[in-house]
């Protein structure tokens, strides 16, 4: 039977934009399924959601556009399949962002193919533009890389970080990869992995931080553990003792905002150099000791693991070798 998690074809072409002189690259993603008799009765719009994971928008926006097919045949997603019927969809991703202005802006790209591409996030830079930051984001530098090589794509963050924590950071390439890796992070196989220097000698040396946290009244930006939040958890566990000061190694199981940040506050540990969530003053680092050092998960196309690293950057080095003297 053909796969229905992983797609069987991606391939790519030229066209010419109408009216511009501009080449650019589509990418056309091919994906079948073959009926079997679990799934005959039911009708294609159900076949698409649970089979290949289409969510409820692109489902509709291939009905409008009559990309689905059966037996080679373009249908509506209201008939009823039969054992042996060949389900088959193709979506192409030519997209306009025009909310994001393409900025020549140097970025570290760490991992790039027609689905996916994993940036590494520099310390101070805003991951999207919003309405105190218009400019100078990663989106804005992604853009200008894209429309660089001819593609014409919206730009899909599906992990995001802090203005100042660094470390790999995951766009994808269109609505289908977005929704996919998503749907990783929900069961759990998509696994993000930080280290972060926090205040003091953490005991236990392993543990799990399970408690709830909602935005604080009052404040935009502050969140804070609260009984009334939405489930928060991180695993943390000891990689270095240092002076008065501990390395630890994160796991998120959910990803809210701040939720390392806030968790280590809330255990008595708070980051250093974390501005909005320690009292505590330090001259060693200038914003919050905090590196998303790794993303792992399975290749929405291939079906192969892929893990991304991102180096420890310079000014936690030189925190962590202080620490250590």
């Amino acid at each position: 039977m053909i796969s229905t998690k992983f797609p069987e074809m991606v391939f790519c072409s030229s066209i010419k934009i109408k009216n511009e002189n501009i080449s650019v690259r589509v990418v056309e993603l091919n994906l079948k399924y073959l009926v079997d008799e679990a799934s005959s009765g039911k009708n294609v719009k159900q076949i698409l959601k649970s089979k290949l994971n289409l969510s409820e928008r692109l489902v509709k926006r291939l009905k409008y556009s009559g990309k689905v097919f059966c037996n080679g045949n373009s249908v509506y997603v209201n008939k009823v399949v039969s054992e042996g019927d060949l389900i088959e969809v193709a979506i192409d991703f030519v997209e306009d962002s025009y909310e994001v202005v393409p900025e020549n802006i140097h970025i570290d790209i760490l991992y790039e193919d027609d689905s996916l591409i994993a940036v590494d996030k520099k310390q101070g830079m805003v991951v999207h533009p919003t309405c105190s930051h218009q400019s100078g984001t990663i989106a804005n530098a992604l853009m200008h890389h894209l429309r660089k090589n001819g593609v014409q794509l919206k730009i899909r963050p599906v992990s995001r970080l802090d203005r100042d924590t660094s470390g790999v950071i995951i766009f994808a390439k269109n609505q289908y990869i977005q929704q996919s890796l998503i749907n990783q992070m929900s069961d759990k196989s998509f696994v993000k992995e930080y280290i972060g220097i926090v205040h003091g000698e953490v005991r236990p040396a392993k543990d799990t931080i399970n408690l709830p946290i909602a935005r604080k009244p009052g404040s935009i930006m502050l969140r804070h553990v609260s009984p009334d939040g939405a489930p928060s958890v991180t695993h943390y566990e000891t990689l270095e003792r240092l002076e008065n000061a501990t390395l630890l190694k994160f796991k998120l199981e959910t990803g809210r905002t701040h939720q390392i940040r806030v968790h280590c506050k809330e255990i008595g540990h708070p980051l250093l150099g974390d501005t909005l969530y320690s009292d505590f003053h330090t001259d060693l680092i200038s914003r919050q000791a905090l590196h998303s050092v790794k993303s792992k998960f399975t290749h929405p196309i291939t079906g192969k693991p892929l893990e991304i690293v991102s180096p420890i950057p310079s000014d936690i080095c030189f925190a962590l070798e202080i620490l250590k003297k």
